[in-house]
């Protein structure tokens, strides 16, 4: 017996999880909970894609990444599918 799997890409996810839910994520934390190993890339194509990426420095000295929940066009419609 076979079981399916859902996989999803690291924009995809990233999209969903950060996109208008107030979260922030680093770079450590990206790798140790989800195994993004280059999240500053993620969000680079985030940005290209047109998401509004917010970034601020955590009291650690890390950058901390968010996502509006609208785009550089004010719609909150999913980019990634």
């Amino acid at each position: 017996m076979s079981f399916t799997t859902l996989t999803t890409d690291q924009k995809t996810f990233l999209e969903t999880y950060l996109r208008g839910t107030g979260k922030t994520l680093t770079a450590a934390d990206a790798s140790a909970r989800f195994g993004i190993q280059n999240l500053t890339a993620r969000m680079s194509e985030l940005r290209a894609a047109g998401l509004n990426v917010k970034t601020d420095v955590a009291t650690t000295g890390k950058t901390r990444y968010a996502v509006t929940a609208r785009d550089v066009n004010g719609s909150r419609a999913k980019i990634f599918a």
